[in-house]
C-alpha cells in the first residue's frame, strides 16, 4: 500500500501510462472506414472548442464561480477529452455492444490523459496519496509538549541560541483549529510547521510566517502542491536547524468560498486574520513577539490575501511573499458584481482594504515584498508588475521575479520558494 501511495502522478510509469492510453483511445475513436467520419471529427472537435468556450464564458463571466480566466492550457486538454466524449456518442449507433464497450474504454484514455496533464500543470496533486488526502489525514493534533510554556527553559533569542549536538534532522507537520474568537469566523483547521530547532530545549524564538492557499482549495494544497515540509526542512538544513514556524490558515471556510480576506457582508475574515490568528500564534507557540520577523505569504487568492494583510496590517506583518497575487481581491472578473455582492455596492468601503489604495495613501518604509509569477502566466504577471511599482512607490522593500517556464501553478510557487526563503531569511538575520 506504501507503494501505491507514493506512486508519482506527474512523472515515471503513470504518466507513461496515461499518454499511452489516450494515443491508443485517441486512434480508436478517430478511426472509421467511411467517408462521411471525415466530417464527424471535425464536426465534434469544433463542437468541443464551442462547449469548452461556453462553459468558461458560464464559470468566469456568468457564475462567477472563478474570478479570473482559467490557464489557456486547462482548457486546450479540456478539449479533447470533450471531443472524445462526443466521438464516443456518435459511434453508438451503429457499433456493437463490442465495439461500444471498446470505444467507451477509448474515451476514458484520452480523458484520463487530458486530465493527468491537467493536474501536471497545476502541480496539486504529485502522487496518489496526495490525490486521496492520506498523508495529509495522518497529520496529528498539535499536542501540549510542543505548546507555548511546556519547554522547561524559556526561548531564547535565536542570536543566542546554539545549535545542539543533538537535534532532529526534519521539521513536523501538526494540525489545529484556531478559533473565530473576535470575528466569529469558522475556519478550517490550520497545519502548522515546526522546525528541528523548535525540537530543541532551549527553544529559539523563531520568526513566523503565516501562509494562505489559492481559491478555490484549502490549507492542505500547501502541504501537498506547495511540498511545504520538504521546502523548509532544506532551508533548516541549510541554516543549522532555524526555519520560520509556519501556518497555513484558512481564510475562507470551504472550498468554493471566496471571503476576499476581508471584513464585508461575507464574513468577518479580515478580522480573524488579523486578530483572531496572530493572537492564537501568539497564545500557543513559542515564537518571536518582535514584529518584524512576521510574515505572510500565499499563492493565487492567497497571495492577494497576503498583500492584503501586509498593506492593511503592517504593525504585523512586515515581510510579504505573493506567489501569482491578483491587484486587488475579487468576487467576479465584473469589479461592479464584486462590490455589489460585498459591500451592497459601496466602492469606496471596498477600495479602502485594496491594496493598490492603501498603498496610495500610506507608506511602508519598514516592510518588504517579494513577488513572483510564471513567465507565461502573463495576466499575473502584469498584476505583479503593478503591485510591485506600487509597493515601491509605498516604500517597500520590493524583489520581483519571472520564473521561466512556468505558468499559474504550484510549481511556480516551489522553484520560487527558495527565493522567496532567503528573502525573510535576510530581513530577519537568519544568517547561519
Amino acid at each position: 500500500m506504501d507503494f501505491l501511495s507514493d506512486l508519482s502522478l506527474v512523472d515515471g510509469p503513470f504518466l507513461w501510462f496515461s499518454i499511452a492510453c489516450g494515443a491508443a483511445g485517441a486512434a480508436c475513436l478517430l478511426w472509421r472506414r467511411t467517408r462521411s467520419w471525415l466530417l464527424v471529427v471535425p464536426a465534434c472537435l469544433g463542437a468541443a472548442v464551442g462547449m469548452v468556450a461556453l462553459a468558461h464564458w458560464l464559470l468566469v463571466d456568468v457564475l462567477a464561480v472563478f474570478s479570473e480566466n482559467l490557464p489557456f492550457e486547462t482548457l486546450v486538454w479540456s478539449v479533447p477529452a470533450v471531443a472524445a466524449v462526443l466521438l464516443c456518442l456518435a459511434k453508438f449507433p451503429r457499433s456493437g455492444w463490442k465495439l461500444r464497450w471498446a470505444n467507451v474504454a477509448a474515451m476514458l484514455g484520452v480523458v484520463l490523459l487530458c486530465v493527468v496533464q491537467v493536474n501536471l500543470y497545476f502541480g496539486l496533486n504529485n502522487t496518489v496519496s496526495d490525490l486521496l488526502g492520506t498523508a495529509v489525514a495522518r497529520i496529528q493534533p498539535l499536542e501540549p509538549g510542543l505548546q507555548r510554556g511546556s519547554a522547561a527553559q524559556a526561548p531564547v533569542p535565536v542570536s543566542t541560541w546554539k545549535t545542539p549536538d543533538a537535534m532532529p534532522r526534519g521539521g513536523v507537520l501538526r494540525k489545529a483549529a484556531i478559533p473565530g474568537t473576535v470575528s466569529g469566523f469558522a475556519a478550517r483547521e490550520a497545519y502548522i510547521y515546526l522546525p528541528p530547532a523548535y525540537q530543541t530545549e532551549p527553544r529559539p524564538a523563531l520568526p513566523v510566517l503565516v501562509l494562505f492557499s489559492g481559491q478555490p482549495g484549502g490549507p492542505a494544497d500547501w502541504l501537498t502542491g506547495g511540498q511545504l515540509r520538504s521546502q523548509m526542512d532544506r532551508f533548516a538544513e541549510s541554516h543549522g536547524g532555524l526555519a520560520p514556524v509556519t501556518v497555513v490558515v484558512d481564510p475562507n471556510g470551504s472550498g468554493s468560498a471566496n471571503t476576499m480576506c476581508m471584513d464585508s457582508r461575507i464574513a468577518k475574515a479580515g478580522t480573524y486574520l488579523s486578530r483572531d490568528v496572530p493572537a492564537w500564534i501568539a497564545a500557543t507557540l513559542d515564537v518571536s513577539t518582535d514584529a518584524g520577523q512576521w510574515s505572510v505569504g500565499g499563492f493565487s487568492f492567497g497571495g492577494t490575501c497576503a498583500v492584503q494583510m501586509g498593506t492593511s496590517h503592517p504593525e504585523l506583518f512586515t515581510s510579504v511573499l505573493a506567489f501569482a497575487a491578483e491587484q486587488e481581491p475579487a468576487l467576479a472578473k465584473d469589479r461592479h458584481k464584486t462590490i455589489a455582492d460585498s459591500f451592497e455596492g459601496d466602492v469606496a468601503a471596498f477600495e479602502a482594504g485594496t491594496p493598490l489604495v492603501l498603498m496610495r495613501e500610506r507608506t511602508y518604509p519598514d516592510s518588504g515584498m517579494y513577488l513572483t509569477a510564471g513567465v507565461s502566466d502573463t495576466e499575473f504577471t502584469g498584476y505583479m508588475h503593478v503591485l510591485a511599482d506600487a509597493a515601491r512607490d509605498a516604500g517597500f522593500t520590493v524583489e520581483e521575479h519571472s520564473i521561466p517556464h512556468a505558468g499559474h501553478s504550484w510549481d511556480a510557487v516551489v522553484r520560487s520558494m527558495p527565493g522567496a526563503l532567503s528573502f525573510l531569511s535576510s530581513r530577519w538575520g537568519l544568517t547561519r
